[in-house]
């Protein structure tokens, strides 16, 4: 434990700098945007005093740097600013999508990452035989299938044809669990198709090289039987990897979910985010897309430790 503390430090640090190397690309970036953001919130008919006021009001007058400057010590401080849009803190429009998007997330982590087990431990088992082919193949499909063509094709399917699910993601206030259940459905399988996929073939190969190993045919020799000794003795040794594809599939999950949450219309936090673009918002777009990059640097920074806990000659490069 005391060798993994200071290589956890240099990561943090590692992800501090990233951190502020993508909060100026995030603020040059928003700032190249087309529009006025005051323009925006007031309308085509806003007299042109009005405009200037606002632009003053809000500080948008202000060299980039110094704008700059003010926004990510109110970052450090906690404080993401105000939405230009909705004359409200940005922390409390976030608060309220994160929960949505984290339920998203959680039912897809739920779903997908068992599933991605079966599939990879079976194929590991059976490498090399039909059932390792037919896997490999509906893996190798739906990795090269992008999420926006699944959810199209699963809403044409069930929701226009055969109509068994809704279209949008819409749940009410006083929604039971069978709403829930129809709410989350296309979304939850779309996000679940391509991550079990990437999830499935990463454990495949942990499992298969620990299967490999010369422990693991001595088990067998010794009549254990295949499934006990992948059960008893390969996937202990296999764990660091596997968790190490885990966290790095689920990083990929933050990605998939801006194109499921517009797509479905699921008020979560990539579609604030989306919204926050075509308003112009800038301190929401900001605040939502770093959240983003922290999201992605955490998950990251769990698959770089599980594989450094799973390999020791990865402690001595740290």
């Amino acid at each position: 434990m005391n060798i993994l503390i200071p290589i956890i430090i240099k990561r943090l640090g590692t992800a501090v700098i990233t951190l502020l190397l993508v909060s100026a690309v995030v603020f040059s970036i928003s700032n190249l945007l087309p529009g006025d953001a005051a323009q925006e919130m007031l309308g085509q008919s806003a007299t042109p005093e009005a405009v200037a006021e606002l632009r003053e009001a809000y500080g948008l007058n202000d060299p980039p740097l110094t704008r700059y400057g003010k926004w990510l010590w109110g970052l450090v401080q906690g404080d993401a600013g105000v939405s230009l849009a909705n004359a409200q803190p940005v922390s409390s429009l976030i608060k309220e999508r994160l929960s949505k998007s984290l339920l998203l997330a959680a039912f897809t982590t739920v779903v997908a990452v068992p599933f991605a087990m079966i599939l990879g431990i079976s194929a590991a088992m059976y490498s090399g035989s039909r059932v390792d082919r037919a896997i490999n193949l509906f893996t190798l499909s739906m990795v090269a299938v992008p999420e926006f063509l699944l959810a199209t094709i699963f809403v044409l399917i069930f929701a226009v044809e055969l109509n068994w699910l809704p279209s949008l993601s819409y749940i009410a206030g006083d929604a039971g669990v069978y709403d829930y259940f129809r709410a989350f459905a296309m979304p939850v399988l779309t996000l679940c198709i391509v991550l079990s996929a990437q999830m499935a073939r990463l454990t495949r190969a942990a499992v298969v090289e620990q299967l490999s190993q010369p422990y693991v045919e001595m088990a067998l020799l010794k009549g254990s039987t295949l499934s006990r000794a992948v059960l008893r003795h390969a996937l202990p040794n296999a764990i660091g990897p596997i968790v190490n594809a885990v966290a790095l599939s689920l990083s990929y999950l933050l990605g998939g979910v801006v194109i499921v949450e517009v797509i479905f219309n699921y008020p979560g936090l990539a579609s604030l985010m989306v919204d926050a673009v075509t308003n112009r918002d800038m301190p929401l777009l900001q605040a939502c897309a770093m959240l983003f990059c922290l999201g992605y640097l955490l998950l990251v920074l769990i698959a770089d430790l599980a594989a450094i806990v799973a390999n020791p000659k990865l402690r001595k490069g740290g």
